[in-house]
């Protein structure tokens, strides 16, 4: 007979901690390889029968169905930090997002309009339309009761874990602190960081800001030094046959032969062009930096030069009005610099323009090497050939030209 005091399990302190922390791993996975990577992006494909597993787990420890998180999330991705981003610490604050997170993902997602425009492909079948949407509240009752015949009355103690621990880490964590603090790989559009390089805890999705980069890559890591476990878990289902990703990252090549920009060095640069505006920080801007650091600058310009990458990398409209006054004080003393942040500025304008032709970019983009290796004629400019260099090797796949 079940003991109602210990449940089947019986008196165990391990077993409803062990039993919890697995069921709120499992239940990341799901979040981020079917609803995230799979539903809202189509970064990859999903077996039919992990699909229908994955899509009960979700309406069984969150109550979520698949439609609302993915018409929710592709708005974001569509309207980030703006008025109409559903969940942005930058509009809302970050509190509100960490600790009601829940609340700013429920308005969007019971909005019939939003579902209408970004829930597009997302299950329509009798069980979506029977069980999951209406019912939202018997999944994470079955859950509970679950619970209660494992172990008991301390089965409501891991219930509770349970309930709590996709709206704060998901709903909070990733959607506010992945948009306020942490490192940045690239400077792509609004403010998504990596919290941490090993993204173990929520399914990998600790790194946003490689993700907001290359938001239809399955794969969230992108240094050597990062690991993403929801890419792990879609590399074991593709082993077992049960997954296939679609591509990761930019499609890009690099063909060494070239010793001029053509059509394809065009294409390939601007599916990359968050990572070689990255490049050119690090390999141009950097080095040009370091090379003002005299021993007898005042001490109020060491301390403006240690800030001067980030100062000439980060996009203007995530600088904060200290960091503006900073850079127009760093452009001023160091005309040298100043020129760096022109060219950035002008290469990220290259880099991002869709309306002009190949061959107007082309030009462009041609000018500006003229004009780079003039101004940098002095300092960093064998950095600088180096990287035009490697911006000439660009290519991409023959198979996706």
């Amino acid at each position: 007979m079940i003991d109602w005091l210990f449940g089947f399990v019986g008196p165990s302190v391990w077993g409803p901690i062990a039993f919890g922390f697995f069921t709120v791993q499992v239940t990341m996975m799901a979040i981020t390889v079917y609803l995230h990577r799979y539903s809202a992006h189509r970064s990859l494909e999903l077996h039919s029968s992990l699909q229908h597993f994955f899509r009960f787990w979700v309406w069984m420890t969150t109550g979520m169905a698949t439609k609302e998180w993915t018409a929710v999330h592709r708005l974001h991705h569509a309207k980030t930090e703006t008025k109409e981003d559903p969940h942005s610490p930058q509009v809302v604050g970050l509190a509100n997002i960490v600790f009601k997170g829940v609340k700013y993902y429920r308005q969007a997602a019971t909005n019939e309009e939003i579902l209408r425009i970004y829930g597009k492909g997302t299950p329509d079948d009798w069980l979506e339309r029977n069980v999951y949407v209406p019912k939202e509240l018997t999944g994470i009752g079955l859950l509970l009761v679950i619970d209660l015949l494992l172990f008991g009355v301390s089965g409501v103690l891991v219930w509770g874990v349970q309930m709590v621990w996709t709206p704060f880490w998901a709903a909070g964590v990733i959607n506010g602190i992945g948009h306020a603090w942490g490192y940045r790989n690239f400077e792509c559009p609004g403010h998504a960081t990596n919290m941490v390089p090993w993204g173990i805890l929520i399914g990998g999705e600790e790194l946003h800001n490689n993700h907001h980069t290359y938001p239809n890559s399955p794969k969230l890591s992108v240094k050597r030094w990062e690991f993403d476990i929801g890419w792990m878990w879609i590399r074991i289902f593709e082993t077992l046959g049960l997954a296939k990703h679609n591509r990761v990252g930019p499609v890009v090549e690099t063909d060494r032969s070239k010793g001029d920009f053509d059509l394809d060095s065009i294409i390939g640069l601007i599916n990359d062009r968050y990572n070689v505006l990255a490049n050119f920080g690090k390999r141009v801007v950097a080095p040009v930096v370091r090379a003002q650091r005299f021993s007898s600058l005042p001490a109020s310009s060491r301390r403006l030069l240690r800030r001067g990458k980030s100062l000439i990398c980060r996009e203007a409209e995530l600088l904060t009005h200290r960091q503006v006054k900073q850079l127009a004080e760093l452009k001023s003393k160091f005309p040298t610099l100043s020129h760096v942040h022109d060219l950035r500025v002008k290469l990220t304008e290259i880099c991002k323009d869709r309306s002009t032709s190949m061959s107007e970019i082309q030009s462009s983009l041609r000018a500006w090497c003229h004009d780079a290796e003039v101004k940098l004629r002095d300092v960093g400019y064998s950095e600088l050939q180096d990287f035009i260099r490697e911006l000439k090797y660009y290519s991409i796949p023959r198979a996706t030209a």
